[in-house]
């Protein structure tokens, strides 16, 4: 008999999940003023990355490395101001993003809302101007 490991890719759902809550969360980043220059560009491109970075960071398949090598996150995002601020509107983002697909209300989408509070923390390069 073949033991499966447990990850919190395949406790939330696995992939069909991930994509409703890229589908919900982005939205609302494009329409928050203070996040909305962060993401400039093809809302489109961003959601497909973000839809393969979810899954390797909730550990299931690892879809970003293999098309765009290590995330390396902290780096990827100097180039842009993450302050306090915005990585707390980035989390008010996402859990209404996770509160609208009913992530909220699952054990290890609560897990994995924790660890994304974490990232949120470590992606912020900038004080506050205010």
């Amino acid at each position: 008999m073949e033991y499966q490991l447990k990850t919190l890719y395949s406790e939330i759902g696995g992939q069909e999940t991930i994509d409703r809550l890229v589908e919900a969360f982005y939205p609302r980043v494009y329409a928050d003023p203070d996040l909305a220059p962060l993401f400039e560009g093809d809302m489109e491109e961003i959601k497909r990355k973000q839809k393969m970075f979810l899954p390797q960071f909730t550990g299931g398949p690892a879809l970003y490395s293999q098309e765009f090598g290590p995330p390396a996150m902290q780096h990827r995002h100097l180039p842009f101001e993450v302050t306090p601020k915005r990585a707390k509107c980035w989390l008010r983002c996402m859990k209404e993003a996770f509160r609208e697909i009913g992530l909220d209300q699952n054990p290890a989408g609560k897990a994995f809302y924790e660890r994304l509070t974490q990232v949120a923390g470590i992606m912020v390069n900038s004080p506050d101007r205010e």
